[in-house]
């Protein structure tokens, strides 16, 4: 098996080594492409719709472009800095990061990937109002929302150098784009698949997650592991996401999947299997949300409507109250202090 999944291993990690490679950068809306930009996009992104004339595209520039800019040499440290605590963010595990996952585990391409969670979108469409937690984040809150959901971690501090690093990071790859851009944004997030023609089914999900997924992250949902450096990171356990991150809602999980697994052979499973894996995948225990209350049905419904209605936590599947055996993952507290609420009206006290 381990040889299989070394092999699987260097096959994917090539695929996904010549997206990194290309360097085509491009900002501008789908009407004014050209012949060879469209062809370029067709390659790099082979059985992905095309864009609309009226979506705006961006491609971003590589660290290769950076290294060739005039920027000052001491941000393009920085910028530097960002990406490598992007594409390994484990090195902060213990103090930032306390699952097996890096910032790139869920934003393809180093952040540069359309489908895959493209985080430049986030440098020009921020500070804006978030549902999540009800009020308007800035780039840095953002980021401290990934750590604090996806990481299951403790965020870096507003501010710090790491914070600086990822957040020039995330700007670099924005090089071009106007601020709070009037057009949709091509291939911005993990758009949901077609809504599938039969509910989405925990057993029908388990059996293509074997046949599609198994190999690189585990019969048992615990990831790859080479030489304690992650490959491919857990889906579900201690080791994963927390049931606040994105990737716990349904929709979220199945958009990713379908537009990006397997890893560098997709779009390869059909719309009613990505619901069906992201199903299978989302309907596993997790380290707990940070917003805890204490009960996970309250705190279901404190969050539904803003958040836990796209995700199977507080609820019953297969018999087991989802979340209610979940623990920390390893964390040492539950919910970051740096999480706090935020007001503009100038009458909070």
């Amino acid at each position: 098996m381990m040889l299989k999944n070394i092999s699987i291993l260097a096959a994917v990690l090539a695929s996904v080594w010549a997206f990194n490679a290309q360097a085509m950068p491009i900002s501008k809306m789908g009407k004014d492409l050209t012949a060879e930009e469209r062809a370029f996009l067709k390659q790099m992104l082979p059985n992905q719709p095309e864009p609309k004339d009226d979506e705006f595209v961006h491609i971003p520039p590589t660290m290769d472009d950076l290294e060739a800019s005039k920027l000052h040499p001491k941000l393009k440290e920085a910028i530097r800095r960002g990406h490598d605590l992007f594409v390994n963010t484990q090195q902060l595990k213990g103090k930032n990061v306390f699952n097996n996952m890096n910032c790139s585990s869920c934003h393809l391409g180093e952040g540069r990937r359309p489908f895959a969670g493209p985080v430049w979108a986030a440098a020009v469409t921020l500070p804006d109002f978030r549902g999540k937690n009800d009020h308007v984040n800035s780039l840095e809150e953002r980021i401290v929302g990934c750590f604090s959901y996806s990481m299951n971690g403790i965020p870096p501090a507003y501010g710090s150098d790491d914070m600086l690093a990822l957040a020039a990071y995330h700007q670099w790859l924005a090089k071009g784009v106007p601020m709070y851009p009037d057009a949709k944004i091509y291939g911005r997030g993990y758009p949901s698949p077609k809504n599938p023609e039969l509910k989405p089914d925990f057993e029908r999900g388990k059996v293509a997650y074997m046949k599609n997924c198994a190999a690189c992250h585990g019969e048992d949902g615990a990831g790859l592991v080479i030489d304690d450096k992650v490959q491919f990171p857990a889906l579900w356990g201690d080791k994963s996401f927390n049931w606040g991150a994105g990737a716990a809602r349904v929709n979220t999980m199945a958009g990713f999947i379908k537009h990006n697994m397997p890893l560098g052979h997709a779009p390869a499973v059909t719309d009613q299997e990505a619901w069906d894996i992201a199903q299978f995948v989302d309907g596993q225990e997790r380290p707990q949300d940070p917003r805890f209350t204490g009960d996970v049905k309250e705190t279901r419904a404190k969050y539904e409507k803003t958040f836990h209605k796209g995700t199977l936590y507080g609820t019953e599947l297969n018999g087991q109250l989802l979340g209610e055996k979940s623990s920390l993952g390893g964390k040492p507290i539950l919910k970051p202090e740096i999480l706090q609420p935020r007001d503009f009206s100038g009458k909070a006290k």
